[in-house]
């Protein structure tokens, strides 16, 4: 039956892209420099950060990250309790404990409310935006990603806010080629509310009103919770997995760094280039929503 042929697809397409000595893919890629490192020129000298989707595992490392660099951070969650400590910059006995800062702001609101969105630039002074949303479709519903997208941007011009990073994944828009096959059977079957949304959300940017923002489009492989590497390959060929807190890093120096490279460009980045594929499939990965 369908069910039998898509998981012998799977596993064949797992054994293929387990991590092994002997195997390295053919691919091109440039290493970033990251974290712990003030950036050379920033685009002002308070920098105030607009996190949407801090309440889900890689919101929560942009929001964390942020107030370790010394950022004014104002994030829109709809449980604002559930923005807590990431698990890769903290360890996993800490995300149960709030994140609180003297400059962080928590609202309670949704993105796809345009006057929730719009009370996070009321706080005044936000000066660049990241965009990690996530979540179930069945619990999000089938739009929320391109809907909430639509309502920052709408947001962004009415405060003459340009900055914007966004985390999408492997496999939207034109990225299919890089992400692994058994990947692709995801993209092609279970995933493909999903990626509708995801590439949707992309097109706001390239052919919509978010064309005349400066905005990154990040596309990472697989995500997993484990503590950053520090490593951040920008990939051509098919990549691999990358921790969350690795891509909150990368984020951020789309979102603070004047002369970040990647600007108006979809970059799709791993930790490790091509040789292994390892997704997190915790219950809290899979199922957390996070706007």
């Amino acid at each position: 039956t369908m069910r039998i042929v898509v998981s012998a697809l799977l596993l064949a397409g797992a054994v293929a892209w387990a991590p092994a000595s002997s195997f390295m893919p053919s691919l091109r890629s440039t290493r970033v420099a990251t974290s712990g490192r003030p950036s050379s020129s920033s685009l002002a000298l308070d920098m105030k950060v607009a996190v949407f989707g801090a309440s889900g595992l890689t919101g929560a490392e942009v929001a964390y990250q942020a107030l370790q660099r010394g950022e004014e951070v104002v994030a829109l969650a709809r449980t604002p309790s559930k923005v807590t400590k990431p698990q890769g910059s903290c360890g996993e006995s800490a995300t149960t404990d709030p994140l609180s800062d003297v400059k962080l702001k928590v609202l309670a609101g949704s993105v796809t409310n345009q006057a929730d969105v719009d009370a996070v630039f009321a706080e005044g002074g936000i000066t660049s935006v990241v965009v990690a949303l996530g979540g179930k479709t069945k619990d999000v519903g089938e739009t929320m990603l391109t809907d909430g997208t639509s309502n920052i941007i709408k947001a962004m011009k009415a405060n003459g806010v340009k900055r914007i990073a966004v985390v999408t994944s492997i496999g939207a828009g034109d990225s299919e080629s890089q992400a692994p096959f058994f990947f692709k059977v995801l993209m092609w079957t279970a995933m493909k509310k999903i990626f509708t949304d995801k590439n949707n959300q992309e097109a706001l940017f390239f052919t919509g009103p978010g064309k005349d923002l400066e905005f990154c489009i990040v596309r990472p492989g697989g995500l997993n919770v484990e503590a950053p590497t520090g490593v951040i390959n920008v990939i051509e060929g098919q990549a691999g997995s990358i921790p969350r807190a690795d891509v909150a890093d990368f984020c951020l120096g789309a979102a603070l760094d004047a002369d970040f490279p990647y600007i108006g460009k979809t970059p799709c980045i791993s930790s490790v280039g091509g040789t292994g594929w390892t997704k997190d499939r915790s219950g809290t990965a899979r199922g957390e929503m996070a706007n």
